[in-house]
Parts: structure tokens; sequence; C-alpha cells
């Protein structure tokens, strides 16, 4: 869509350029920002040309940046460490994303969170693999937010005026954990309706288990365990989860229900592959 209000574009090449004059709005993929008219709209800062490197591996995880492509993510999947294992839900949760190949190309990290839709694909990754997003302040210090506490309700986030998202990074602990996703849409080729993503984290790492749920409530719901609930205690904290809503790709109650079957889903997918585990260490030993 041509935004007819633009009357200036200019490319940030350092942290001083990303200072906002009056209608200026950031711009990286840009997918949401051309899909509708933006009439307050008349300038944009092209985030690309400061030129951060897509995807950082160290020891502690993967910090990605703001300006890499979900296609570059999910191409970068099949190639982390061994180990992290967890990385497979990146493909899973780019997947619960509606969107063609050309959107993948296109659509940011950094933009797919920081727009904050209840069914933001990389809100449901980072959220459930403990995402740090890094942000700059616009007195050039920085702060770190956890990727679930910045959204704050559909299409509502914790950045303050002029502040940056730069980065999210997934932390080793939580990228060797198990992880798997389920979604449901009312429509065979809909936007996600409920989202639930689990995690359970390897006994060296405490052996914890995470549920989140995203598109099916406002903000994303996280829900932490121990170790692997029971069925029947899954069930109640997803049923009363808070934050449901209805639209009209769903009520709140049709997302209740169908977030408690997704999650118990998850929890058998985890049960099996943990007991899957058990006996070939046992074999081994």
């Amino acid at each position: 869509m041509d935004i007819t209000s633009v009357t200036s574009y200019r490319t940030a090449r350092s942290r001083a350029d990303l200072v906002l004059a009056p209608g200026e709005r950031l711009l990286a993929g840009g997918t949401w920002l051309m899909s509708e008219p933006q009439p307050g709209v008349t300038g944009l800062v092209d985030l690309t040309g400061l030129g951060w490197e897509p995807i950082e591996v160290s020891g502690e995880g993967v910090r990605i940046a703001a300006t890499c492509t979900i296609a570059d993510l999910v191409a970068w999947a099949p190639t982390a460490p061994a180990d992290w294992r967890a990385a497979t839900l990146i493909p899973q949760a780019a997947n619960a994303l509606l969107a063609s190949f050309k959107i993948w190309n296109t659509a940011t990290v950094g933009g797919n969170i920081a727009r904050a839709y209840a069914a933001a694909a990389m809100v449901a990754m980072c959220a459930t693999l403990e995402g740090v997003a890094e942000i700059w302040r616009p007195d050039g210090a920085d702060r770190h937010a956890p990727v679930a506490d910045l959204v704050t309700g559909n299409g509502r986030n914790a950045l303050a005026s002029g502040e940056v998202l730069r980065a999210v990074t997934l932390p080793a602990a939580a990228l060797r954990a198990r992880a798997t996703l389920r979604k449901i849409a009312l429509a065979e080729h809909g936007r996600s309706g409920a989202v639930v993503t689990g995690r359970l984290d390897s006994p060296a790492d405490g052996g914890g288990a995470v549920v989140t749920i995203t598109a099916a409530t406002a903000a994303p719901t996280v829900l932490r365990f121990p170790a692997l609930p029971a069925t029947d205690e899954l069930a109640a904290a997803v049923a009363g989860a808070p934050g449901y809503y209805t639209d009209p790709l769903g009520s709140a109650d049709w997302r209740r229900g169908v977030s408690v079957v997704l999650a118990r889903r998850v929890r058998e997918e985890l049960a099996r592959e943990e007991l899957t585990s058990a006996a070939a260490a046992a074999e081994d030993a």
C-alpha cells in the first residue's frame, strides 16, 4: 500500500539517528506499516541501515537483532548447537503466523514483537524460551525486559516514547530444553485463535516446566511449574488464566476451552519425550 502522507525518508546510521521528529515512524520490515493507511505518518526512519548482525551465537545463548527477518531466523534454527533442542520451536512458531514466505522474507522479529498482537508468533516463541528484550532508551542508556512482560495487551506494548527494541536474547538453558507447540484456528488457513507452547527443562537446568498461552489471551500468559504438572493441575491452571477475549476469530469461552485441550496435548508430548529420554539414558548406563 502507498502511504500518501509520507514526505520524508531517511536511513539510520547511528543511534543518534533514531531520535524521531513529529510524524516519523521507525521502519524495519514494514509489513504491518504498509498494510493499512497511516494518516499520521509523515516520515520513515529505516533501521536496516544500522547494519545489526541478524543472529549472534555464544555460550550464553543466541542474540537476535530486531531487524532479523523471520525467514533468516527459521533458516538458522536447524544449524543451532546440537543440544539446543528447543530451537525446533522457532519454525513451529513461525508457522503459527498467518503469512506467506514473502512476508517471512520481509517481516522482522522485532517488528512482530513490538506490534504486540495477541497472535504474534515471535512473542509466543520468545515468551516460552525466556526471551529478554534489549531496549535502547532515548537518553543513551539500555534496559532489559522479558518479552512476556513487554507485551501488555493485544496491540499494546511497554515501550516508552523514544525507546527502540534492539535485540532479543534467548538463553542457552531454555534452548537446551524440550519444547513444542500446538495451535488452532476457526478457519483452516485462518489466523491462530489459540496457541499453546510448552517447555520442559533438562534436569541439569532444574527440570522446571513452562506452558505459555498466546493468541487466546490478550497478553502472553506464562504458567510455571517446578516439574511437568499433572494433567488436571495443568488444565485447571489454563482454564483459570486471565485475559481470554472475544473477537471475530473466536469467543473467550471457545479460546479457554481449546487452550485446555491444546495444553493437554503439549503435556502429553513433553511427557512422552521425557520417558523416551529416560529409557535411552537407562540403556546407555
